[in-house]
């Protein structure tokens, strides 16, 4: 039996041919057969049309919305399973997201919602606000967040237009600066002492040490003691969390932690970074990751959950620690967490020889070169070549020890 996965992508090179290649490499599995995988084109569709794919990996349809009314279509009609879900990032962006983990206890910073700088383009705007739109001072929302802070966009996106204010002249140049975007301001965690990214795909989660200030190739550290025990595990849980209640399985969540507190700041990701030249050595676990994930929903027929049953989990109680215990455990079973693991023991044992293998070898070389040809200037390029095989060939070490055989 051959199985159809489908990539729904916009200019990404390097991860989907590094998934395209590690299913190659992993042949049938057993009691499940083959897997294909095709980039999905984009043209007219029959709305009662029967897909070919049993899932699709969506990295476009948050911004492109002809191909997002697709995936709409094949996962009501027709069960088709899709990472991510694209009727919440549809309705449930960024701000609604802060509104939901708010009312779950977690520690997000004191964030408000200011109205539009410039006028929205609609012919009765001027009369609604002419009529309805309070007068506000600007200056006095900022005041009683207290500086510093961040002004950025209610659904955000790519870090776009965000902005870092200290003072009052900052915070009147970023607010012109908006125009037509609806932006919050948001409290600065002024002193923190890291600020983890978390990379999730389906039931697994990996968090990395993040250094937003540094050109992407350094942004992520390779770093595996930089959080406490019991802080990671808490990072792990409010990115499980988050993904599980807004049925996101390929997802990114980032948080401040500052002494014992841990902030989720941004967790709203319809399109995560998992760009080989940003990733590097974290590549090859996100690659093996969307392939476990992939394959297990393929294999197991789970179908995609539209209802979000968020009363599950208003309704929890207790401290803060028995809340966050109970969320894991709502998470762990959308998820399926242990018949996860137990399917890729089963079924997959064979994946991290093949993953080693191939970031060892050639092919991988291959697509590493090529994506920093496509990514950097020619003068920067054997530079960042030299680089990146550095860390891959640490990765490769690291995990050599841990392949069977």
């Amino acid at each position: 039996m051959r199985h159809l996965i489908g990539l729904l992508l916009g200019t990404e090179e390097d991860w989907p041919s590094a998934f395209e290649t590690v299913l190659r490499r992993l042949g049938p599995i057993k009691g499940v057969g083959g897997f294909d995988v095709e980039r999905l084109t984009i043209e007219p569709f029959d709305l009662r049309a029967k897909p070919r794919h049993e899932l699709v990996i969506d990295r476009l349809a948050y911004w492109y919305y002809h191909p997002r009314e697709w995936l709409k279509k094949v996962a009501m009609m027709d069960d088709v399973y899709l990472l991510n879900s694209p009727f919440t990032f549809q309705s449930m962006e960024k701000h609604t997201a802060y509104c939901a983990m708010m009312r779950l206890g977690l520690k997000v910073p004191e964030t408000v919602l200011v109205p539009f700088k410039n006028p929205v383009d609609n012919a009765r705007y001027a009369y609604t606000a002419t009529r309805y739109n309070e007068p506000f001072d600007l200056d006095e929302v900022a005041e009683r967040i207290g500086y510093p802070l961040f002004m950025k966009p209610y659904d955000g996106g790519a870090w776009r237009g965000v902005s870092l204010v200290r003072d009052r002249d900052e915070l009147h140049r970023a607010y012109d600066q908006s125009g037509e975007m609806l932006m919050h301001l948001q409290q600065a965690i002024d002193g923190y002492d890291a600020f983890a990214r978390s990379l999730s795909i389906g039931a697994e989660t990996m968090v990395m040490r993040f250094r937003p200030e540094e050109p992407m190739h350094a942004r992520y550290v390779v770093d595996h003691a930089f959080l406490s025990p019991s802080v990671g595990e808490e990072v792990v849980t409010i990115g499980k969390l988050v993904n599980a209640f807004f049925r996101w399985e390929f997802n990114s969540c980032e948080t401040l932690v500052k002494g014992s507190d841990v902030h989720p700041i941004d967790y709203a990701n319809a399109c995560p970074d998992v760009a080989l030249t940003s990733l590097h050595y974290y590549f090859p676990w996100a690659i093996k990751t969307l392939v476990k994930w992939s394959v297990f929903c393929v294999a197991t027929r789970r179908r995609p959950r539209i209802d979000l049953e968020t009363h599950d989990y208003f309704s929890v109680a207790g401290t803060y620690e028995e809340r966050l215990a109970e969320y894991r455990r709502l998470a762990d079973a959308y998820f399926e967490t242990e018949r996860y693991h137990e399917f890729c023991q089963d079924r997959l044992p064979h994946l991290d020889e093949v993953v080693l293998e191939w970031v060892a070898g050639a092919e991988f070389d291959r697509l590493l070169v090529d994506t920093v040809t496509a990514t950097y200037p020619a003068h920067e390029r054997d530079r960042f070549v030299e680089h990146f095989r550095g860390l891959l060939r640490l990765w490769v070490k690291d995990s050599a020890g841990l392949a069977p055989g």
